[in-house]
């Protein structure tokens, strides 16, 4: 029984929503009794006649997109600041994902968008979506971990659940600006939850030495063919000093696939 029941996708009408909508569609199939809810979060007051006129173009985006799902997608019309009524939203309708979509950034090397902002202040797991990329279903994951002991191993069961619906492998990867150490460098316990959560759909870890950490996960990508990257931030630890979540939001800005990250 898959752990996902309730999707949440914040909906705004323009073209990268619209993408993550597809996505959530593509992503809940047509057997899979998950329910998935736009959010239309507005910064205005929305008077009776606008909630009724964005209900029906809500309806023929969904139409147009064309995708079979058990149960019929709905929106929620609300008002107010972005990701904050995301965060909200999510917790009053128990949802256990979120999926969001995103221009991303390239032009700089940082930026702040309200994309990067929900994915570092969730404590829910988010997917964003890339805008251009394929909508595919997830066949080769990738897991990047660091040196430090996962804190949480137990978030790694929402990644075991979307392995096991699409029979994905999941490929962990670890790099190192100074130098590899093998499997000596991995925290045992680190092994032990991947190979107990992730089960047989773990397939590998691999250790990679770049000075540059993002551009060593994106090259990755690439070069293994990867259609789902998954990070655990750590600016939410708690046993550990947190991060800042420098490259948890560089990777949303910046990957040319779906990010998950689990939190």
């Amino acid at each position: 029984m898959s752990l996902i029941k309730k999707i949440l996708v914040p909906f705004d009408f323009t073209e990268p929503a619209i993408a993550a909508l597809d996505y959530a569609l593509s992503f809940v199939g047509f057997d899979r009794p998950i329910q998935v809810n736009a959010l239309y979060a507005s910064t205005f007051p929305v008077s009776e006649n606008d909630r009724k006129t964005t209900m029906e173009n809500f309806a023929k985006v969904v139409t147009s997109l064309n995708r079979r799902t058990h149960l019929h997608p709905e929106l929620i019309i609300t008002e107010g600041d972005l990701v904050e009524t995301v965060l909200t939203t999510r917790k009053n309708e128990k949802a256990d994902l979120v999926i969001m979509g995103t221009l991303g950034d390239h032009s700089v090397e940082e930026n702040v968008t309200n994309t990067s902002t929900l994915v570092l202040e969730a404590d829910c797991p988010v997917i964003t979506i890339p805008f251009g990329s394929e909508t595919a279903i997830p066949k080769e994951i990738a897991l990047v971990l660091g040196k430090e002991e996962i804190e949480n191993p137990k978030v790694l069961s929402l990644l075991l659940d979307i392995a096991r619906t699409f029979n994905a492998k999941v490929h962990v990867l670890t790099i190192y600006k100074e130098s590899i150490y093998g499997e000596n460098a991995v925290v045992e316990t680190n092994e032990e939850s991947l190979e107990y959560y992730l089960e047989h759909f773990y397939a590998e870890h691999n250790f990679e030495k770049n000075q540059d950490i993002e551009k060593g996960i994106l090259e990755y990508i690439e070069e293994k063919n990867i259609d789902l990257l998954t990070i655990l931030p750590r600016n939410h630890a708690q046993k550990t000093s947190p991060s800042e979540g420098r490259l948890t939001k560089l990777l949303t800005l910046h990957s040319s696939v779906p990010v998950l990250t689990l939190d």
